[in-house]
């Protein structure tokens, strides 16, 4: 399928590894020119030359933290006008209610929730402008089903979802559209960082674990980067304009809910 949106530019956020690499791969492969980002510099020039010499397109790095004011303002500086927003960070770290303290929160809400919306802020009015844009948001499966152990996601990335819920609907007229794609577990850093917590609580292998949680997945396994990219170029594609304000689940059926 043609997405139609050859010769565009996105701005893809923690990008150098992970579902964001997996984004930024996929909107290459469709002709679109990128702004990759992330916190270390090698692993995303690396990516960058790889998707360089796979795909033929554009790709300007920008190795900064992107959930601080100064990583925010250099990002969008390289950025530009961008057609395509997607926005993506690491979790926080996982425990359980009594480990949090205000800190924690804050923390959490600057790099989840916080971060999403000014960027958001600073790129809807010109993609407004011209008639058309997309912007999807890396959330995570937990906002439909909260997960204990994970109560600062649970909680900075809710809010986002509240604020994405308004938001797209006050822009969905001038052709622009924001969506969030919810990923259950994928074969990525953070599954081996959360396989890494079950093996030091229950004393059992990083094989053992992951089996074990597969065995809670109906599909019986984890998501690849690749078929999350796959989803998220559709939702920035021609063919989504009519997709506003969802929450969409991409997690081997784990999420156990009706709507």
């Amino acid at each position: 399928m043609d997405l139609g949106i050859k010769g565009k530019r996105a701005l893809v956020c923690a990008s150098s590894k992970g579902l964001g690499l997996g984004c930024a791969r996929a909107l290459a492969e469709a002709g679109v020119a990128l702004v990759m980002n992330a916190r270390g510099a090698d692993a995303l020039e690396a990516a960058a030359a790889d998707i360089r010499d796979d795909f033929g397109v554009e790709v300007t790095t920008v190795a900064c933290d992107v959930t601080t004011a100064d990583g925010q303002a250099e990002v969008l500086e390289a950025a530009g006008e961008i057609d395509i927003l997607v926005t993506n960070a690491g979790g926080p770290p996982p425990g359980v209610w009594s480990d949090w303290d205000r800190e924690d929160f804050i923390a959490a809400l600057d790099a989840n929730m916080l971060t999403p919306i000014a960027l958001m802020k600073a790129v809807l009015p010109s993609m407004m402008e011209r008639g058309w844009g997309r912007v999807v948001n890396i959330t995570s499966q937990s906002v439909r089903a909260p997960i204990g152990v994970l109560g600062l996601s649970n909680a900075a990335r809710t809010g986002l979802t509240g604020y994405v819920a308004g938001t797209s609907r006050q822009v969905a007229h001038a052709g622009v559209t924001i969506n969030n794609l919810l990923p259950g577990i994928h074969a990525t850093d953070r599954a081996v960082s959360l396989d890494k917590g079950v093996t030091e609580a229950q004393g059992i292998s990083m094989e053992e674990a992951k089996a074990q949680r597969e065995a809670t997945i109906p599909a019986r396994r984890y998501g690849t980067k690749e078929e999350f990219g796959a989803a998220c170029a559709f939702l920035c594609s021609q063919h989504a304009g009519f997709i506003v304000g969802q929450n969409i689940l991409l997690d081997g059926g784990g999420t156990n809910i009706t709507m």
